[in-house]
């Protein structure tokens, strides 16, 4: 499992933290918590400018 790192001030600092479901179509699918205080799914651009990067779950 992934997981994806946002940063929705531009800052340079990580807001927020998703599990990665699945890419495809040049969309990334995710579970998120706190997303208006209930778990979603959600999905994104993988281009999308407020998302800082991935990283692996062990």
């Amino acid at each position: 499992g992934m997981i994806i790192f946002f940063d929705w001030d531009h800052d340079g600092t990580s807001d927020h933290v998703g599990i990665v479901e699945k890419c495809e179509g040049g969309r990334v699918y995710t579970i998120e918590g706190n997303s208006s205080d209930q778990v979603r799914q959600r999905n994104y651009a993988v281009d999308y400018g407020a998302i800082m990067g991935y990283g692996r779950s062990w």
